[in-house]
């Protein structure tokens, strides 16, 4: 059996979220699907709002703090990403993009995505294809079709009957698992290529600030 592994981000600010429940949802039917297909699944869930200061630090001074680091290595070298945020005024949450903010801009190409967003109604329910889609387009990385939008009606009695939240998470995560699938097992880079930072995927420009400019 293969072995992949998966980086879940989830940017929730209460503890327990919502945000995080579904990450996990998600995570856990990616497995499930890759499991069908004879593919382990290893996983790294991370928890953003554990990182907060160490984002702003980053963006302050261009340089990662050692915790940092380690979550963004996670991040750049998975097999793909499970992203989720809270819609705060129409669009993602601003630790969730602060955190974008700090990934080099090539280390996300070609990378499968499933994206998730939650918010109380489902009026937000957009935000996925309008605000998150266009924002991984732009680094290259590649989500799949379904996003995952959940309202609070879907974790109650309430739920949706005609496309429940249980049926768009099997969708998205069948999508991804393909996705994995697909693609070639992302390998270590060599710690002593020129054309990465440490074998970490991140650029000289990004190391020394790429970002003091804008």
């Amino acid at each position: 059996m293969t072995e992949r592994r998966i980086a879940v981000i989830s940017s929730g600010l209460s503890n327990p979220s919502s945000t995080r429940m579904l990450a996990d949802r998600l995570l856990a039917a990616t497995v499930a699907a890759l499991t069908e297909q004879g593919v382990r699944a290893q996983s790294d869930v991370i928890e953003l709002r554990d990182l907060a200061h160490d984002i702003t630090n980053n963006l302050l001074t261009g340089f990662a703090p050692a915790p940092l680091e380690e979550v963004i290595n996670r991040v750049v070298s998975a097999d793909a990403i499970i992203a989720v945020t809270p819609i705060f005024s129409t669009s993602y949450a601003g630790l969730f993009k602060s955190f974008i903010d700090v990934l080099d801009p090539d280390s996300l190409t070609g990378k499968p995505v499933l994206l998730g967003a939650n918010a109380g109604t489902t009026r937000h329910s957009l935000a996925i294809d309008y605000a998150i889609r266009p924002l991984f387009t732009y680094l290259h990385a590649e989500p799949v079709s379904t996003g995952v939008f959940a309202a609070s009606s879907d974790w109650g009695g309430s739920a949706d009957e005609v496309a429940p939240l249980s049926a768009r998470v099997e969708r998205g995560a069948r999508e991804l698992a393909e996705a994995i699938v697909r693609r070639d097992p992302v390998t270590d880079a060599d710690p002593f290529d020129p054309d990465t930072y440490l074998g970490k995927g991140r650029s000289f420009g990004h190391l020394l600030g790429g970002l003091a400019g804008e």
